[in-house]
C-alpha cells in the first residue's frame, strides 16, 4: 500500500466510521459488510479503541485473501494511513528506566502514549492516535529533544504504559527508605554480608512482591527459559535465556536487587539470612492464563551478593510428542523400540541444556499408564510429575543416587529413571535393576552415544555387563530454529557444507535457508529450538564389538556401518529441510569427530 501523508488541521481522536471509511476506499474491507457493522457499533463503547473494535470482528483482508484483519495488520495499516513509522513493542529492547524518565505515569495515560526509546537528541513514542498532537509541542519544550512518533497496537501501549511505569515505581519507592533517603549502595562482599542482615529493605515490601510478580510474568510471556540475577557494583543485572541465548533484560539498584533475591528465597523456602553458602530451592506458581510453572532456584555468593539462577520448567514439554521435539520419523520408531523394551537400560547423553530432562521426562509420560509403575531418584527434582512417585537425593541424610536405587527396587517398580549416572556404585545398582527385570532410563555426560560405552568402562562397568543390560544410547543436542515468519533462501557455504557432511552425501532435494530477522523473532531470525538426535541402538553385531579393550572410534564406526546417523548428519538434514542453518548445527555439534 502506498503510505499517504494527511494534513490534519485540528487535533482529534480516531473514529469507527473514519477507519472504516478509509479501510473500504483501501479496498482492505468489503462495502457490505462496513456497512453492516457500522449501523449498531454507533452506540460502540467510547473507550475502547477503534481498532480494537474492529480487530474483533475478523474480517478478511480483501487485498490479501486468507488473511485476517486483526490488531496487529490493522496497526501496520493506521501506521501507512497516517504516513509514520510502525513500531513493534519489543519489552526486551526498552530501556525502562530511561524511557519512564521523560514523562508521569499521569500524563503518559491522559495521552494514551508510550515512550519506547530515547537518546541525548530524540525521544520515540509510540501512539494510536496520530491526530492527537497537543502533547508533542509540551514534551519537546520540555525535555528539550527531538519528538519522533511512531505507530503501535493500542492494547500493546496499554498493557506496557502499566508494567513499565509500576516497575520503575515501586524500584524507586523500594530504593528509598520511610523517610525518603536513598538506601546506600553496596560497594563490596563483606559489606554486602552485614548489609544483608541489617534487613534494610523489608522482602515482604508490597513494592518488592511487586518487582517479582512482575519479573516472574515477564519471564513467562518472554518464553525465558531461565532467569539470571547478578549483583554488580553499581547495579544488578537481570537477563533471561531465550532460545539458549542469554538477553539483557534490565538494572537494578543493588539494594532493590538484594531484597529481590530475598524475596525469592522466601519464596523458596531457603535460608534467607545464609548469604555465605549456595542454596537449591524451589517455587511453584501460576501463569495468568492459570498453568501451572515450577522454578528451580539455585544461589552462588559472589564479589558483590548472592547470583541466582531460576531455571523455569513449563509442563507444557511433558505433553508434546516426539515429533514436537524433533525426532524423525526414524528415530521415533527407534526410541519406541527401545523404550517398550521390558528390561534394560537406555542412556541419553549431552551437555546441560542439551534437552535430556525434557526428553525422559516425555518418554516416562507416555509410559506411564496407570498399570504401570514409574519410580525417578533426582538430584534434584526438576519437575513434580502426578503420574509419577519421585524421589529426592539427600547427601546430607545418605540418600544418593545409589541408596535411592536400592529403596526403588523394594517399591516393585516396572519403570526407573535414575537422574544420572555419576559413578560406580551407581552404575551398578543400575545393573543390578535392569539385570531383575525393570527397565532403567538414566543420563550420563559425554560427547557422543558411542562414547557412552568407554565413559561406562571407565566408571567400573565391565563389558560383558554392558552387553547383557545396555538397550541402546541416545546423544542429543538443540539448535535454534529458523522464524518461520521472516526466513528467507539463500545460499550455503560449500566448504563449511562439506566439513560437516562429508563422507555422506545427503539424498533428496534441498533448500537452504537463512536467518532474516523480524518483529516476531525480535531481529534474530530464530524462534525456538529443535533437537539433534544420534540413536545407537544395541544389535547383536554392534555387541561383538563391545570389548575391554574397544575404544569410542571404533565402537561409532561399527555403529554407523549398523545405520546409526550421526549427530552432524542429523543437523544436516535440518539444515536441507530449511529448519535451522549451519551455523547454528555447528555452535553445537563439531563436524570433525572421527569416524
Amino acid at each position: 500500500m502506498q503510505i499517504q501523508t494527511h494534513t490534519i488541521g485540528s487535533d482529534h481522536h480516531l473514529s469507527l466510521h473514519e477507519i472504516v471509511r478509509e479501510l473500504v476506499a483501501d479496498e482492505r474491507l468489503s462495502r457490505v459488510a462496513a456497512d453492516q457493522f457500522l449501523i449498531p457499533a454507533r452506540t460502540g463503547k467510547l473507550d475502547i479503541h477503534p481498532l480494537v473494535m474492529l480487530a474483533q470482528q475478523e474480517w478478511e483482508d480483501q487485498k490479501m485473501p486468507g488473511r485476517i484483519l486483526d490488531l496487529e495488520v490493522l496497526s501496520q495499516w493506521l501506521a501507512q494511513y497516517a504516513g509514520l513509522e510502525y513500531f513493534r513493542i519489543d519489552p526486551l529492547k526498552v530501556d525502562v528506566t530511561a524511557v519512564t524518565g521523560i514523562m508521569s505515569y499521569a500524563y503518559a495515560n491522559r495521552h494514551k502514549i508510550l515512550p519506547v526509546m530515547v537518546n541525548e537528541h530524540k525521544v520515540v513514542i509510540a501512539t494510536a492516535e496520530p491526530h492527537v498532537r497537543d502533547w508533542e509541542r509540551e514534551l519537546a519544550h520540555i525535555n528539550n529533544l527531538q519528538i519522533e512518533r511512531v505507530i503501535a497496537n493500542p492494547l500493546d501501549i496499554a498493557r506496557y504504559l502499566d508494567e513499565f511505569f509500576s516497575v520503575s515505581h515501586s524500584i524507586q519507592r523500594a530504593t528509598s527508605d520511610k523517610d525518603g533517603h536513598t538506601a546506600p549502595g553496596i560497594s563490596n562482599f563483606e559489606q554486602l554480608v552485614e548489609l544483608g542482615k541489617s534487613g534494610r529493605l523489608d522482602a515482604n515490601d508490597q513494592d518488592i512482591v511487586q518487582i517479582v510478580d512482575w519479573l516472574l510474568q515477564y519471564a513467562f510471556d518472554q518464553r525465558a527459559s531461565d532467569i539470571h540475577m547478578e549483583p554488580r557494583r553499581k547495579a544488578g543485572h537481570i537477563r533471561f535465556r531465550i532460545d539458549g541465548v542469554l538477553q539483557n533484560v534490565y538494572d537494578m539498584p543493588p539494594a532493590v536487587m538484594t531484597a529481590v533475591t530475598s524475596r525469592i528465597k522466601v519464596l523458596g523456602r531457603m535460608d534467607v539470612v545464609e548469604k555465605r553458602r549456595p542454596q537449591d530451592g524451589r517455587i511453584k506458581t501460576k501463569m495468568h492464563t492459570g498453568d501451572e510453572i515450577e522454578l528451580r532456584l539455585s544461589t552462588m555468593p559472589t564479589a558483590f551478593g548472592e547470583k541466582l539462577v531460576m531455571r523455569i520448567f513449563n509442563p507444557e514439554v511433558l505433553v508434546k510428542d516426539f515429533a514436537a521435539l524433533g525426532f524423525g520419523e526414524r528415530d521415533i520408531a527407534n526410541w519406541n523400540q527401545m523404550v517398550t523394551q521390558p528390561h534394560g537400560i537406555i542412556l541419553v547423553t549431552g551437555p546441560t541444556g542439551s534437552g535430556k530432562t525434557t526428553t525422559l521426562y516425555s518418554t516416562l509420560r507416555q509410559l506411564a499408564k496407570p498399570e504401570v509403575n514409574v519410580c525417578t531418584v533426582e538430584d534434584p527434582i526438576e519437575m513434580i510429575v502426578p503420574e509419577f512417585n519421585q524421589m529426592q537425593v539427600q547427601h546430607n541424610i545418605g540418600v544418593d543416587f545409589a541408596a535411592g536405587i536400592r529403596t526403588l527396587l523394594r517399591q516393585d517398580p516396572d519403570i526407573i529413571m535414575i537422574g544420572e549416572i555419576r559413578d560406580r556404585e551407581t552404575a551398578e545398582m543400575a545393573i543390578q535393576a535392569a539385570l531383575t527385570g525393570h527397565l532403567v532410563l538414566s543420563t550420563l555426560h559425554t560427547n557422543d552415544s558411542a562414547a557412552a560405552i568407554p565413559r561406562l568402562r571407565e566408571i567400573g562397568v565391565p563389558a560383558y555387563l554392558i552387553n547383557a543390560v545396555l538397550l541402546g544410547v541416545m546423544a542429543q543436542r538443540l539448535t535454534r530454529t529458523l522464524c518461520p515468519h521472516c526466513k528467507q533462501p539463500g545460499e550455503i557455504d560449500a566448504d563449511m557444507w562439506r566439513a560437516l557432511t562429508t563422507p555422506y552425501t545427503l539424498s533428496g532435494e534441498a533448500q537452504y535457508y537463512q536467518a532474516v530477522g523480524c518483529d516476531e523473532c525480535r531481529g534474530t531470525g530464530y524462534l525456538g529450538r529443535s533437537g539433534l538426535y544420534e540413536m545407537m541402538r544395541m544389535t547383536p553385531s554392534l555387541r561383538e564389538n563391545i570389548q575391554p579393550d574397544s575404544d569410542a572410534v571404533a565402537v561409532r564406526r561399527a555403529a554407523i556401518a549398523e545405520g546409526m546417523t550421526q549427530l552432524r548428519i542429523a543437523g544436516a538434514k535440518k539444515i536441507a529441510q530449511g529448519q535451522t542453518t549451519i551455523e547454528e548445527v555447528l555452535k553445537v555439534v563439531p563436524p570433525d569427530s572421527e569416524i
